[in-house]
């Protein structure tokens, strides 16, 4: 079955006829009070947003993005910003809204905010003021959602942002360690948007505004929604999943992320097919082969079968990703019981001139004047930066930007970054002259595309980078390092730091990208993120090999050194990851040892949900291969051995020596415990550490004393700071990427 491509055009986003109530022009913040809505002359809110974060009104935090975009197209937008979840009294603030609550967790998902990687409690919260923890519930967007119908239960409910992105079909959780529903089920919301939200949100407020009803929006690409189970929307033709990808042995059908020329737009494999829901029909492709794949959806294995199959599990994970380009992507539906979740194809992405007027709408840039200088961490690390870009072709599986916003980027123009670094110089308390970051996932994406628009829409990899760069995938950077050199020559500007994540297999393919960047954007040390060293983590991570990172480390030194100046490369790597091994643990270690680095931060793999990698996790097959294969992965689940795995990368912390004496005695390796150079642990242990029955000894109970905190994955994205042990003087506490509404480390 050929893919056909989707290129209905969507309807632009600033093309609607404004709605009435334009006319009281923009708010200096949005509401958050009944005070300042009276303040505003307004009765009643049109939308109000419940957000989990703290109200910045900044285009780096999603409530800001969404509720400035909503009111420049007419509606009347109110805050509610962290409400006390306890009672339903805290979501009646502002009044019921007259088209919609829109309910989100916040910038992050509320069970990553929350808890560690070991699933112990956090004590803070980078979203709220303060960096105060527990102001924002477990599972924030159900229960802000409960409360909202308590409110006004006939009011549309519509829930999104990341967590609504992450948790749309039956996925793991981590947290519970067990499947659990789509949050549309478990919310009980009208309406769910997923990934870059603007178009849908623009669309579904319009239409209630004209008098649709919300049961009856369910053509918006981007949302999803419950049905009765097997109710097809009229015109749809059923895809049973096990066609599309097939999990049991059958004939050997194509490749689906192969791209071979004679099959670069194949859609989809031929195979056996499941039992069909009572009531939907069902096509098995070769028996009947529908052509027009806007009128398909592809039926996933329903909640109950994940739950208890983990073949199929893998199956509908891989099926998910497969169906995620929105050039070629179909609806899915997974069947919950007695019903449906309908999700429609992904959002067709924002074009060059929408990013720019969405960037330059009138934000104030600054937290709500309520929280009266409050510190609020995740604002006070981008107040001083600019998105230029969204998306990320990487592909990485431990990541979850395809999940949220795709792999296609959309950029900005040169003109509006170039404008809003001179509104972060002019307007932004503080300012000393220096740019933070120019970035977004990644900070050397922009304008890099496919070099055929065709094949962009037809093509199904994972990943446009792994296991190397596609020839078909534009790599100059050239338009890059001229917007670095335009921007740090405007007037007030001192210096411009790059400090979102640097994909270096493609910067090597650009050297004076990279003597650009070390020698005017970098400011003594630059964070990287190689992940592993070894193979077999490198493959399901979806990540080059430790050999790329030498030859961009090469050029880096270099084109340094050409400068006169000494900095150092900051690599991150994660502990525990799917396919990685004790061994594997073991040879990171003795790499950093022989580099001389020793970690002062460690990050062990959190399973975000719907993750590739978290499939990995949960199932223990690889779903980056056909499920016919049953290819096994080696998981990473005990306390004790995660612990171990990190303590590897701490090799050099006595805390940890007498675990991982243990370790290398188990593995054989009593020739590296030893007082000289070549061993990595002494024999001997300073008084006070290592205390036998300790958190370090036994895998179990409470921090020791004077142990460095656990690194907070700010999007989800693990990560582990480095210092180098080479007489080097102290570094600042290394952190990965804020979201920013998609900004995330790499």
């Amino acid at each position: 079955m050929a893919a056909v491509a989707v290129t209905e055009p969507a309807k632009p986003l600033f093309g609607y006829r404004r709605f009435w109530a334009h006319r009281f022009g923009p708010a200096p913040f949005l509401p958050t009070t009944r005070a300042e809505m009276d303040d505003l002359g307004w009765d009643v809110c049109d939308v109000v947003i419940v957000t989990g974060d703290a109200y910045v009104d900044h285009p780096s935090f999603g409530m800001a993005i969404v509720g400035r975009l909503l009111e420049a197209q007419g509606f009347r937008v109110g805050i509610l910003a962290q409400p006390d979840w306890r009672s339903a009294d805290a979501f009646a603030a502002l009044g019921p809204p007259a088209l919609f609550w829109g309910v989100t967790g916040g910038n992050m998902d509320s069970m990553v905010n929350r808890y560690t990687s070991d699933r112990r409690p956090r004590s803070d919260d980078a979203y709220s003021p303060g960096a105060a923890g527990g102001l924002r519930p477990d599972r924030a967007a159900i229960v802000y959602a409960q409360r909202c119908r308590e409110v006004a239960p006939e009011v549309p409910l519509v829930v999104g942002g990341i967590e609504g992105s992450l948790r749309r079909i039956a996925h793991f959780d981590y947290w519970s360690e067990k499947v659990r529903r789509s949050i549309l089920v478990d919310s009980q919301a009208d309406l769910l948007v997923y990934g870059n939200g603007e178009r849908a949100i623009v669309e579904i407020a319009h239409r209630l505004a004209a008098g649709t009803p919300v049961d009856a929006i369910r053509d918006v690409r981007g949302t999803g929604f419950v049905t009765r189970a097997g109710a097809l929307r009229e015109g749809f033709t059923a895809i049973d999943s096990t066609t599309v990808d097939t999990p049991g042995p059958v004939t050997p059908p194509p490749d689906p992320y192969a791209m071979e020329p004679e099959r670069a737009a194949a859609a989809c494999a031929t195979g056996a097919s499941g039992e069909a829901v009572a009531g939907t029909p069902l096509v098995q492709l070769g028996k009947r082969r529908p052509t027009d794949r806007a009128t398909s959806v592809v039926r996933l294995p329903s909640f109950e079968d994940v739950s208890r199959d983990r073949v199929l599990y893998a199956h509908a994970s891989r099926t998910l990703h497969l169906e995620s380009n929105p050039g070629n992507a179909r609806a899915l539906v997974q069947r919950h019981g007695d019903r449906d979740v309908w999700l429609n194809p992904p959002p067709i992405p924002l074009t060059t001139a929408e990013m720019d007027r969405l960037y330059e709408l009138p934000y104030q840039r600054v937290p709500h004047p309520s929280y009266g200088g409050a510190r609020i961490p995740a604002y006070e690390m981008i107040r001083f930066s600019v998105t230029i870009l969204r998306g990320c072709f990487g592909g990485c599986s431990f990541c979850s930007i395809t999940e949220h916003e795709g792999r296609i980027i959309q950029n900005r123009s040169e003109d509006s970054i170039l404008r809003e670094i001179g509104e972060v110089r002019d307007r932004t308390p503080g300012f000393t002259g220096i740019i933070s970051d120019l970035g977004g996932p990644t900070a050397n994406m922009w304008r890099l595309a496919c070099k055929s628009r065709a094949i962009e829409a037809a093509c199904r990899k994972p990943s446009c980078v792994f296991p190397d760069v596609c020839e078909n995938m534009g790599t100059d950077h050239g338009p890059l390092v001229a917007l670095y050199r335009k921007a740090r020559a405007l007037p007030g500007v001192k210096k411009v730091l790059i400090a979102s994540g640097l994909r270096y297999d493609l910067a090597v393919r650009s050297p004076a990208y990279v003597r650009e960047l070390a020698q005017h954007h970098t400011g003594g040390y630059l964070k990287i993120a190689p992940e592993h060293t070894e193979e077999g983590p490198l493959r399901h991570m979806m990540k080059p090999g430790i050999g790329t990172y030498a030859r961009f480390k090469e050029l880096f030194d270099r084109y340094s050194a050409e400068a006169g100046k000494e900095q150092y490369l900051i690599p991150y790597f994660i502990a525990a990851h799917p396919g990685t091994t004790d061994e594997d643990m073991l040879n990171l270690a003795l790499w950093l040892k022989a580099n001389k680095f020793r970690p002062d931060q460690v990050q062990a793999f959190l399973p975000s949900p719907m993750a590739t990698a978290t499939a990995m996790y949960h199932t223990g097959l690889n779903p980056l291969r056909s499920l016919k294969a049953r290819e096994p992965v080696s998981t990473v689940k005990s306390l004790a051995q995660r612990r171990l795995h990190k303590a590897f990368l701490r090799y050099h912390d006595a805390e940890n020596w007498p675990l991982l004496r243990e370790a290398l005695t188990r593995m054989g390796r009593e020739d590296l415990i030893g007082n000289g150079k070549h061993h990595l642990v002494p024999r001997w242990q300073p008084q006070g550490t290592g205390r036998p029955g300790g958190r370090q000894a036994s895998g179990l109970g409470p921090r020791a004393s004077g142990r460095p905190r656990e690194e907070r994955p700010r999007a989800p994205r693990p990560g582990t700071a480095l210092t180098q042990h080479t007489g080097l003087p102290p570094q600042p506490k290394m952190q990965t990427k804020s979201s920013k509404h998609g900004r995330k480390g790499r």
